[in-house]
Parts: structure tokens; sequence; C-alpha cells
């Protein structure tokens, strides 16, 4: 992972402890030092109360994401399979999740997928589907309005919904490093680019019935994840029972996908904001 490089303690001209001792106790004391060596620019101190993007917090991200490959296995084999089906080559298919990189979008364009290929059509449904992503990116507004540059666009180009939960925890329990939503992207990225690939390669060996438990892995490991984000009845019980009620109410309507999913997310979402600003 490209990074700052970490400069082994100077000794003390004056024969004092080394200076790396005078840095470890400003840690302790609270304060960060950051740099950048790609442009020369000195270190600057941060207070214990702003955001930063540490090698720790990546690696930590990284171990995070572990458990998650999980639920990600499945979804991205069946990817793979279907754009096989679909006649796509296998470099088109891992340009495609290299580039695009959202399983639900992915598989509702190949879904849509003909010749000739109607690209106005699957833009405007890939769009509805992950317009959810614009919430999640001001939930997640307290530590991607302090990055910059590579840290910024490689963060927000890995979001997912699983990295977004996690992200969302370890800001509300005081979290100050992003490097930690990064890792867990830059994994999962990796991971889903591979088996997507795998998935392609045996696609005649991962032919899977419709409505193997398998499908619903990806749903499972989303659902566990919610209980990161649950602070009590008072908080969210309402919120989240809106949510589910006008999402089951547009589906049991007959409205189309992805429909009943947006109804649900905004509506539940408009309810939370509006308590949270009632609350003092």
């Amino acid at each position: 992972m490209p990074g700052a490089t970490v400069p082994e303690p100077a000794a003390d001209p004056t024969g004092g402890a080394p200076a790396g001792a005078a840095t470890a106790e400003a840690g302790r004391a609270g304060d960060i030092r950051t740099g950048d060596s790609h442009t020369g620019a000195p270190p600057r101190m941060a207070t214990a109360s702003s955001v930063v993007f540490t090698r720790v917090g990546l690696r930590r991200g990284n171990r995070a994401a572990i458990p998650l490959l999980i639920g990600l296995m499945p979804f991205a084999l069946v990817v793979g399979v279907v754009s096989q089906g679909k006649g796509l080559s296998l470099l088109e298919t891992l340009l495609m999740s290299a580039l695009v990189y959202a399983g639900s979008s992915q598989l509702l364009a190949l879904e849509l997928w003909a010749d000739p290929a109607p690209i106005l059509a699957a833009c405007l449904a890939a769009f509805a589907v992950n317009i959810r992503m614009a919430p999640m990116g001001a939930a997640l507004a307290p530590w991607m309005d302090k990055l910059r540059g590579w840290r910024l666009w490689g963060t927000l180009g890995t979001i997912v919904d699983h990295s977004f939960a996690l992200g969302v925890a370890d800001i509300r329990s005081g979290g100050k490093d992003a490097g930690y939503l990064m890792g867990i992207g830059v994994v999962l990225w990796t991971a889903w680019i591979l088996l997507v690939g795998v998935g392609h390669v045996m696609g005649g060996l991962v032919r899977l019935p419709p409505g193997h438990p398998l499908f619903f892995a990806a749903t499972a490991t989303f659902v566990a994840l919610l209980v990161t984000l649950w602070r009590g009845l008072a908080r969210d019980l309402w919120p989240w029972a809106t949510a589910a009620l006008v999402a089951v109410a547009a589906l049991r309507l007959g409205l189309p996908q992805p429909v009943p999913l947006l109804a649900g997310a905004l509506s539940g979402a408009a309810l939370a904001a509006w308590r949270e600003r009632r609350t003092p």
C-alpha cells in the first residue's frame, strides 16, 4: 500500500533520548504527526480530534474485511458465471468488475444484455440501483470531507454496502482513522475481481439452480452487519421500521425493482434525519 515512509529515530545531538521517543511521547499526548514523502512537504501536526489516514488504519481495515469474503464469494462467482453465459470474454468480465464494481448493477446490466445492447436502459437501471450511494456518502462525510487526492478517490471508488456499514459504525464509536474505510474497500475490490474471474473460468462447474441458498449469502452478510449500526430502540426503531414497511408496501403494490428498495431506503433515511435534527 503506498504511503509515507517512516524514518528511523534519529539520535538527539545533545545526548538525550532519540528523537523518535519525543514523537512517541507526543502521540501518547494525543497528537498525530503526518507528512507526505512524495511531495517533500514537512510533517504537520494534527490534534487528536482531527481525522487522519494512516497505514495502521489501512491494515486494520484489511483485517476487518476478511470475514466479509464469505458473503462476497458466492455473489462474485454468480456474476462471473452469468457473464460467461452472456458471452463476455474473461478480459471483458474483469474490466467490468474492476471499473463498475457493483454486483447488483452488473447483474442488472447482464440481465438486460442483448444485441444490440440497450446502453441507455442499462445505464438508467444502474443509476437507479446505485443512487443509494448518495446518502451513504453523506453519512461518511465526517471522514470524506477531510481527505484529498488519492486517499479520497481511492476510498470513494471502493465503497460498498459492507464497508459503509463498518465505516459508519467506526465513526459512531469515535474512530478518526479514515484509512480504515479504504483498507476494507481495497481488500473487497481485489477479491471481487479475482472471484468474478474464477466464476467466469469455472462457469460450467458453478452453475447453481435458481433459489440455491448460496444466492442469499451476500444478503445474509449485510443483514449481519446491521447489528453494528443498531443504536437502540429509542433511536433506530422507527426509521428502520418505516423503511421496512414502505419497501414491503411498494413490493406488494407490484412496483418494479429497484423502486421498493429505493422507497424504503429514502423514507427511512428521511425519518432518521428529521429525528436527528430534533434531538438536542
